[in-house]
């Protein structure tokens, strides 16, 4: 079984400009005629405009501005996404999997599902964003999507073979020598996080009005997973319904609250709002509240064992389909005509300073 280090129960207020994923750039034909014009892809503009948007979007909430080699490092990033994704879409032209209006809609539709329109429009405003860069960026992520499943994902095969054999080498990983939890969790924290979009809360009063309402969502009956991936803000969790795995005994033990909430709950249950605070200063880092989907006495796992079976199922899949990832991208670039004059306008400045 998959275990996870209960360090991914706990909060760590830390600045994070790491880029968001999917993000979208076109432009129109022809040469750099303009500084504003920071790449070229296949003749394709991405604009200065552009870059500049996701890096104000991902550094609003930074405590602290920027030192300049850290803004050209995220501004690099950035236009290193937004080149790897125009050429996904430029390949999506060919292969004719561009997202439909209807597919388009149909996303938005439920984005906007929690919130009022007022609500939505107000997050737009927040994030510098109008409704027309919202559909194009959601537009390139679903067509982005489309392309990586028919390319790659698709042609994915896992055998009963591949099962054996991962298990027979790897027994001893299903050997449990503790009993283990397997928790699921949605966090609201108190610290600024750019990663976080959806309803932040900015404080500790709005991250305890934010978990009592997650609260009451659940008592009345919602879906634990689906109120995760809603407004939970553990980015590394909440896309998977806030699943944390499997935590050894041992390792939960360290977080006394969270230990003993979850030892009193039944497969299924989950606890009331839990604080998060660091144990020496106790100084609020955020509220959660914990799942517990199963747990799992000491002792080998057979390969009969459908869970076994659908553990490995997953971590082979998943391993695969990373590798295959990386390789396409290399792949379709080394086929791309790539010109990008930042990353040069960065290497001629530092020459200079020489």
């Amino acid at each position: 079984m998959k275990s996870n280090s209960v360090a991914s129960l706990a909060v760590v207020p830390a600045l994070s400009l790491a880029v968001l994923l999917l993000l979208a750039g076109a432009g129109c034909a022809g040469k750099q005629d303009s500084a504003d014009v920071m790449a070229k892809v296949n003749g394709r503009k991405i604009s200065r405009n552009e870059v500049d948007k996701y890096y104000n979007n991902q550094t609003a909430d930074a405590p602290q501005k920027p030192s300049q080699e850290q803004a050209d490092s995220l501004r690099l990033s950035i236009l290193k996404q937004l080149i790897d994704n125009e050429i996904l879409m430029q390949r999506a032209e060919k292969l004719g999997l561009l997202a439909t209006d209807e597919e388009i809609n149909t996303k938005l539709a439920e984005i906007k599902a929690p919130y009022t329109q007022e609500e939505f429009d107000r997050r737009l405003k927040d994030r510098n964003l109008t409704l027309d860069d919202f559909k194009r960026d959601l537009r390139r992520s679903i067509t982005i999507d489309k392309v990586m499943n028919k390319e790659v994902t698709s042609k994915i095969n896992i055998s009963d073979e591949d099962i054996t054999s991962y298990y027979n080498e790897h027994k001893a990983e299903f050997n449990l020598i503790e009993p283990q939890f397997h928790l699921a969790q949605i966090l609201v924290t108190t610290q600024p996080n750019p990663q976080v979009k959806n309803m932040k809360a900015q404080n500790e009063a709005d991250a305890r009005k934010k978990i009592q309402m997650i609260a009451n969502r659940l008592d009345s009956g919602e879906d634990f997973a689906t109120v995760a991936m809603t407004y939970s803000e553990q980015p590394e969790t909440s896309q998977n319904g806030g699943d944390l795995g499997f935590v050894p005994e041992s390792s939960l033990k360290t977080d006394k609250i969270a230990f003993e909430a979850a030892t009193k709950l039944k497969p299924g249950q989950y606890t009331g709002v839990l604080v998060v605070a660091d144990p020496q200063t106790h100084q609020i880092y955020g509220y959660r509240v914990v799942k517990l989907l199963s747990r799992e006495v000491s002792g080998q796992r057979e390969l009969k064992d459908p869970r076994v079976q659908q553990a490995i199922r997953e971590q082979l899949r998943d391993r695969r389909e990373q590798l295959l990832k990386a390789a396409y991208y290399e792949s379709v670039r080394d086929k791309s005509t790539v010109e990008n004059y930042y990353a040069d306008d960065i290497l001629t400045k530092a020459a200079t300073m020489k």
